[in-house]
């Protein structure tokens, strides 16, 4: 649905993970940007508490072509920092605004990683700033020119 098409300019495969079909809406922001600047787009919907053994066979067998995990998680919020500690590839996370707290609680828990778990945050429902992070990321490691995205 949201896979690589035939008009994308640059090497660069981002992967957009969530745990959940409810949260596809907020991942078509995200979808849509990278789309529009000619980036590889692959989506799963595989959760860290739900199937966590789907999710790591994803990671271990899509590591290599992937350069950047985008995760949008609520609640515990446990998928970024699962991914993260199964990659050395950026991981952004991106909180969702569900349960009682409107997304705090899975903001807290996206920022308070170990060391040596990084995962980049953006703000609550907010997808397009992982995505706008995520090309700044790209041209930084030349897997994009400025003349493609």
């Amino acid at each position: 649905m949201y896979r690589e098409s035939d008009n994308m300019k640059c090497k660069a495969k981002v992967a957009i993970i969530v745990g959940s079909n409810k949260d596809i809406d907020i991942a078509k922001k995200a979808i849509n940007i990278l789309n529009g600047h000619g980036v590889n787009v692959d989506v799963k919907i595989l959760s860290a508490h739900r199937n966590p053994d789907e999710l790591e066979k994803y990671i271990k067998e899509n590591d290599n072509e992937i350069d950047i995990y985008i995760a949008m998680a609520g609640l515990s919020a446990a998928l970024p920092g699962f991914i993260a500690s199964r990659t050395n590839r950026p991981v952004i996370g991106v909180p969702l605004a569900v349960g009682p707290l409107s997304g705090l609680d899975a903001l807290l828990s996206i920022v308070q990683m170990p060391r040596g778990v990084p995962v980049a945050t953006v703000g609550i429902g907010i997808a397009e700033n992982a995505a706008y992070l995520a090309l700044r990321i790209l041209r930084l490691a030349r897997r994009c020119s400025e003349n493609d995205i």
